[in-house]
C-alpha cells in the first residue's frame, strides 16, 4: 500500500508538470497573438528554461541520493540503530530502485529516439 502512494505522488508530481507546461505553452501563445494585435512591443526578459541535459543531469543526481540515503539507512540497521525500522529501510530501498528503473526506462528511450533519428534517411 505504501509502495501505491510513492507511484501516486509521482504521478502526481508529472500531472502538475504538465499542466505548467501547458499553462506556459498558453501564456506564450497569447504573448504571440497580443504581439501581432497591438503591433511591435518593448523586448521583455525571457527567464530562462533547463535545457534537456541539465534536466536529465538533475535526475540522474537525484536517482544518486536516494540510493544513497537507501545504502546509509540499510548500513544503520545492520549496525543496529534503534532509530531505523525496517519499515524505513524497506521504504527506501523500494523508493531507490523504483527511481533507478524509471531513470533507465528513460535513458532507454532516449537511445532509440537517437537512433531512429540517426536512422532516418536524408
Amino acid at each position: 500500500m505504501v509502495q501505491r502512494a510513492d507511484i501516486n505522488s509521482v504521478l502526481s508530481d508529472i500531472r502538475s508538470l504538465r499542466s505548467q507546461m501547458m499553462q506556459n505553452q498558453q501564456v506564450e501563445q497569447d504573448q504571440s497573438v497580443r504581439g501581432r494585435v497591438d503591433g511591435p512591443r518593448q523586448v521583455e526578459e525571457t527567464r530562462e528554461t533547463a535545457s534537456f541535459g541539465d534536466m536529465l543531469g538533475k535526475a540522474v543526481d537525484t536517482v544518486n541520493e536516494t540510493q544513497q540515503q537507501a545504502n546509509e539507512l540499510r548500513t544503520a540497521y545492520d549496525m543496529g540503530d534503534p532509530n531505523v525500522d525496517i519499515t524505513r529501510v524497506m521504504m527506501a530501498a523500494q523508493k531507490s530502485t523504483v527511481s533507478f528503473e524509471a531513470l533507465t526506462q528513460v535513458r532507454n528511450r532516449v537511445v532509440r529516439a537517437y537512433e531512429d533519428i540517426m536512422n532516418m534517411p536524408i
